[in-house]
């Protein structure tokens, strides 16, 4: 298996590793619960080296990300960034990724770990014969840090950021230095929470992770390992790239209509996206919560009258909002109808709720006053 260049840093610390898309990586360090109220109540590090970079440059750049990403490339301006998945010619989802614009010349994709072959794969047969595109793939000498949590700003703020930097927008992003180590910081991340995404060579991400341990000692700051990532992104909603999105489930399936602009410049998969819509989704992504005694968990069955209408797609129960909670793709005939999760062979009720489950600045607990009434 592959490690990051911060193994060490999280082995030294206590890490428990797993395997996670042929890279080994820590799950926990001082408990997923622990870890998760930190990120919730404070500021949380986390090491997601794993994840691809790949950049495209060139003056057909534009045209080649416009083609590949279903959001609208056009309006990504020099310092900011967009979220889009990627889809096949049937309108799969190949990944769901992050554009970033850091300068003129550059367009850098954040890809999932599991997805980096593939995607480096897809960008350059798009690419094929273009000498006005080049296509190169950043990820072995790059490291990733995610500074997340409220008091995020106030962590990276002692490492002489500047204004600029702590004055970032969501989803923009700059290039500056930290602690002496040149950076590109992207107000962004996977948890819910306000925070930083700190790309950095990968042999200078150890002088980083030193500084950031030492200011972060007067912030209360936790290691944050894979298992409290999930929860953190399951309360907020987020997909995850196997979970909520595959090649046989469609961005307009998992609910990321934002992100998909059918009436924008063309890109792969549009047409068989705008047929899907005009025909009608045949399944939807929806939030449930148990009402019963048991977790719905990843494949679970979801019935309706009697029958199965669809299977959650992640869930577990959150240790912020203290309730079994799930993601679903569930026919969208019966997603108003009266639903369970076959759980060990009982048939728990589940209300729907709207999703994100959680809201930056919820307090802890479910409000039980919110409905599925209010959107998902």
């Amino acid at each position: 298996m592959k490690r990051t260049p911060l193994y060490a840093a999280f082995q030294a610390a206590g890490a428990r590793f797993v395997d996670f898309a042929g890279w080994e990586m820590p799950v926990q360090i001082r408990g997923i619960r622990h870890e998760h109220e930190a990120v919730r109540r404070g500021v949380g590090l986390f090491d997601v080296s794993h994840m691809g970079e790949i950049e495209v440059r060139g003056p057909g750049a534009a045209e080649l990300c416009q083609q590949v990403t279903t959001n609208d490339v056009s309006k990504l301006v020099v310092g900011r960034a967009i979220y889009s998945p990627w889809c096949d010619e049937q309108g799969g989802t190949i990944d769901d990724t992050i554009l970033y614009r850091p300068d003129e010349k550059r367009w850098l994709f954040c890809v999932n770990a599991g997805n980096i072959a593939v995607c480096l794969e897809w960008l350059t047969t798009q690419a094929r014969g273009r000498a006005d595109i080049e296509v190169l793939d950043f990820s072995p000498e790059t490291a990733l840090v995610a500074v997340q949590g409220p008091r995020a700003s106030a962590l990276v703020g002692t490492l002489g950021a500047t204004s600029a930097l702590l004055a970032l927008r969501r989803f923009s992003c700059v290039e500056t230095l930290l602690a002496g180590v040149p950076a590109l910081v992207a107000r962004t991340g996977y948890t819910g929470e306000d925070g930083f995404e700190i790309f950095v060579n990968a042999a200078r991400v150890e002088a980083l992770w030193t500084a950031l341990l030492e200011v972060g000692a007067s912030h209360a700051v936790e290691l944050i390992g894979l298992g409290a990532r999930d929860t953190l992104r399951l309360e907020a909603a987020l997909p995850l790239y196997g979970h909520e999105l595959s090649r046989e489930i469609s961005p307009l399936e998992a609910g990321l209509d934002f992100a998909v602009k059918l009436d924008g410049p063309a890109f792969l998969g549009r047409e068989a996206l705008r047929r899907q819509r005009t025909a009608g989704l045949q399944r939807r992504l929806i939030g449930l919560v148990a009402e019963g005694a048991g977790i719905p968990r990843e494949g679970y069955e979801v019935i309706a009258k009697g029958r199965v209408v669809g299977r959650v797609t992640s869930g577990t129960q959150t240790p912020w909002l203290d309730r079994p909670i799930a993601l679903a793709l569930v026919e969208s005939a019966e997603v108003e109808a009266a639903l369970a999760v076959r759980i060990r062979g009982r048939d728990v009720p589940m209300r729907r709720v709207a999703t994100p489950f959680y809201r930056q600045g919820m307090p802890p607990g479910l409000d039980d006053a919110r409905s599925a009434k209010q959107g998902s």
